[in-house]
Parts: C-alpha cells; structure tokens; sequence
C-alpha cells in the first residue's frame, strides 16, 4: 500500500481528534462545539476509508485483472465491499 504512510499520519490525527472531543466532554464543553468535532472526526475517517478503498480496487483489483483472474465472485465482492463501507446494506 503506497499511502500506507499518509493513512497512518491521517489515523493518528483522527485519534488526536477523538481524545480531543474527550477531553471536551470532561470538561463539559457546550454540546455544539463537541457535535462540530465529532462531524469532523467522521469526515476524516470517511476519507481514510476511501484512501483504503481506492488502494485495494487499483491493487488487488487491478491485479486480479492483469492476471486474468478477475471474476464474477470478484465483482460482487467489490460490491459487497462498497455497500458495506457506505451502509447501504
């Protein structure tokens, strides 16, 4: 995984974040401020997961395509992969 490194970087600041928001509710910080970090949590995990998304369809994917071992159990496993990670399922 190329990005391995950037997810990492991403992961801990997301963990920051979330210490961060405890932090906030220990101290009984006003509600809003607590819900506008935890939004924000959220979009950053959100693009973690892309970033993870997005390598295993160009690797193992992309892999299993040049190798001609790309199917049609592949397919629904990318599909059931995708609906899984927006739970639309």
């Amino acid at each position: 995984m190329n990005d391995k490194r950037d997810i990492i970087i991403r992961l801990r600041k997301i963990e920051g974040q979330v210490k961060g928001i405890q932090k906030m509710i220990d101290e009984e910080q006003y509600c809003r401020d607590i819900l506008i970090q935890i939004s924000s949590v959220r979009s950053a995990l959100n693009n973690v997961g892309g970033l993870v998304l997005e390598n295993y369809i160009h690797k193992c994917l992309n892999a299993d395509i040049i190798n001609n071992t790309f199917d049609e159990n592949k397919l629904n496993e990318l599909v059931d992969i995708m609906l899984k990670y927006t739970k639309q399922r």
